[in-house]
């Protein structure tokens, strides 16, 4: 009984043994692919893909390409899950103090940044991404101007310093 748990299976033992360039021959062959569109797909030469599945064919113990592809579909869906950890959810919720108050719920709907802007500023909901459509409007066009600003500016600039240089 002991040895049963320490031992692992022939199918552990078949999974564990294939190389991840062998598995993602065989998981073309479970398309139907031939030798020749795999090794297309994965940029090898057929002679690669051939090496690569015969080599997994004697691993799994296969006569063929097609029972090697049965053996790997089975092997798959026993090995190849995904493990994870569901989230594990405290029952005890006396963490700590609770700096919302018990008497007025609507206070924890209310969730400030302090990092994004002061309360004083004026431009704290300037970035908000719930604007209707004609704050939208207004945004862009401020912003549209400020832009044609700045390009008028440069311009200047740059016309200025042209004068300065040439004499």
């Amino acid at each position: 009984m002991g040895d049963s748990v320490s031992q692992p299976s022939t199918d552990d033992v078949r999974w564990t043994r294939l190389t991840e360039k062998q598995r993602a021959c065989l998981d073309l062959l479970l398309d139907r692919q031939t030798s020749k569109q795999i090794a297309r797909r994965l940029g090898i030469s057929k002679p690669t893909v051939d090496q690569r599945l015969t080599a997994a064919r004697q691993i799994l113990g296969a006569a063929n390409r097609d029972e090697a592809a049965i053996l790997y579909g089975q092997l798959k869906q026993t090995y190849d899950r995904i493990t994870y950890d569901p989230a594990q959810v405290p029952s005890d919720t006396s963490h700590g103090p609770s700096i919302i108050s018990d008497a007025n719920p609507a206070e924890a709907l209310v969730l400030q940044d302090s990092g994004a802007a002061s309360v004083g500023s004026p431009s704290r909901n300037f970035w908000r991404h719930d604007h209707d459509l004609k704050a939208r409007i207004w945004i862009m066009t401020a912003m549209l101007v400020v832009a044609v600003i700045l390009i008028l500016a440069g311009l200047g600039i740059a016309q200025a310093l042209t004068r300065l240089v040439s004499g």
